[in-house]
């Protein structure tokens, strides 16, 4: 039994598409939601492989004998590699396909894991021990585009109208989630330095049995009848074509450098959190549970947004909303986190912080696919990954640099030492700052019409006009799928 859901196809309002110039019958297929599974699984695990080392920054460069900065590398280096590699991933999801790309994101994830903790065996010279695990980063950053693209693709391709921004919701949040795992579980596994290998092992087993199950598991890259009239023509651009349009498209670029914005500071929160706070007396344990707060916090507010969207559709608002609230909210942890003895008040600014900021994701990936349709949304959503990852390098590399040495740090719970500790208080303000602009420039200059769901509309009326006979919901495909 399958479940079935009917659209009447029309014209895109933008360019005339022959595909929905017809009536067809769309289709839902149950095996979607064990893709969104994989998918999830997939996009967890590669976070947490990401943020291994920032929320025991201190203790992982004192086991490998390496400074922070270069500990702060292995977190960056997702953010270099995904620059150059994110435009062909964005091509191989529009061309290629889903299925090709997830097989390919899971196997690199799983090699990059198991590097990592070949890197850090005994029988290696100490010397090779940080190349090594560098390499495995590597590796596991080659495979987030192909992973952290995919959920506004697969949402398209796979769930119909009603259920796409909420798919796209929990694809999206599996990645916070796998951050929230790193920052309450690697300080909890590392007690010591001396726990280091345990982590990376217990972190490369579920890498290995999550590409198990997207290899075996996903056997097609859409289904084999489309379940929405966007999803008819979901290439309907080719990809140069595609980039050409976007750059000349208003709407779109105010999202791409705004939101944008928006992810290097969260990218700047979640890599240098414990590093901020143990200058000023709070433990890592302290530091891993903010982190935590900060990602469930955004988990349950994406969940209320995800499901008001898809019954409302009110993209812009909400976004604009949500990043006014954030902005607000990276303000109040700015100033908290310098203050000493102030928990509870430092947990309270970083689960407002997370309730407000990461809850948007999900709905701006979705909201670039309606300002930008019918662009490609692997292409959509994938260029404004990009302008994250840009801007999340050049904000660490600002924030380090407007650090500056503390000469007397008597309540620094650093491990590397009072000497070394650092003073955040200027970068903490410049990022609220920088959040703060951009946010007041997206709500004062973006506004755009909704070109997908518009599509889908004049579908409907199209095939009205055909006199086209809806199936039921329920009706059974005998096909089997």
């Amino acid at each position: 039994m399958e479940d079935v859901n009917e659209f009447r196809d029309g014209v895109i309002p933008i360019k005339p598409n022959p595909v929905l110039e017809k009536c067809i019958v769309f289709k839902v297929y149950k095996r979607r939601w064990f893709i969104l599974f994989v998918l999830c699984l997939l996009n967890c695990s590669n976070s947490i492989l990401w943020l291994t080392f920032a929320p025991v920054a201190d203790h992982s460069a004192q086991f490998m004998g390496v400074t922070l900065d270069e500990i702060n590398w292995l977190s960056m280096i997702y953010m270099v590699v995904a620059i150059p590699l994110s435009f062909g991933t964005t091509w191989m999801l529009d061309t290629l396909g889903l299925r090709i790309t997830l097989v390919l994101g899971s196997w690199l994830n799983m090699l990059g894991a198991v590097l990592r903790f070949v890197g850090i065996m005994r029988n290696l010279p100490s010397a090779a021990n940080f190349p090594v695990v560098m390499g495995g980063q590597t590796l596991c950053a080659l495979a987030q585009p192909l992973v952290i693209f995919t959920p506004t693709k697969l949402a398209a391709l796979w769930f119909p109208e009603h259920q796409r921004a909420t798919a796209n919701m929990i694809a999206s949040m599996s990645n916070p989630l796998g951050i929230l795992i790193a920052s309450i579980f690697s300080p909890m596994i590392v007690g010591t330095t001396n726990n280091i290998p345990l982590l990376l092992f217990i972190y490369a087993v579920p890498a290995a049995i999550i590409c198990l199950l997207a290899t075996v598991g996903i056997r097609d890259s859409a289904p084999p009848t489309p379940p929405s009239a966007s999803a008819e023509s979901s290439n309907s651009e080719p990809f140069l074509e595609g980039i050409k349009l976007l750059l000349r498209n208003k709407a779109y670029m105010i999202l791409l450098l705004c939101f944008g914005s928006g992810i290097a500071v969260f990218t700047c929160f979640s890599t240098l959190l414990e590093q901020i706070m143990c200058v000023r007396g709070y433990t890592n344990d302290f530091a891993g549970l903010c982190g935590g707060l900060f990602i469930v916090f955004g988990i349950v507010g994406a969940g209320f947004l995800g499901l008001y969207v898809d019954k409302t559709k009110k993209f812009t608002e909400v976004t604009k909303v949500n990043m006014s609230l954030s902005a607000l909210g990276c303000i109040a942890f700015s100033v908290v986190s310098q203050m000493r003895n102030q928990g509870i008040a430092v947990a309270v600014a970083c689960s407002l912080f997370g309730f407000f900021g990461f809850s948007i994701y999900p709905v701006a990936m979705e909201l670039s696919v309606e300002c930008s349709y019918p662009v490609g949304e692997a292409t959509s959503a994938g260029l404004i990954f990009i302008s994250g990852q840009i801007q999340s390098v050049i904000y660490i590399l600002l924030l380090q640099g407007l650090t500056k040495p503390m000469a007397y740090s008597p309540f620094s719970t650093c491990s590397v030492g009072g000497d070394a500790a650092l003073s955040w208080r200027v970068p903490v303000l410049v990022m609220a700052g920088l959040f703060s602009v951009f946010t007041c420039c997206f709500i004062i200059f973006f506004h755009t019409k909704y070109r997908r769901l518009d599509a889908e509309a004049q579908a409907v009326l199209h095939s009205d006009k055909q006199n086209c006979t809806p199936l039921s919901r329920h009706h059974t495909d005998n096909t089997g799928r």
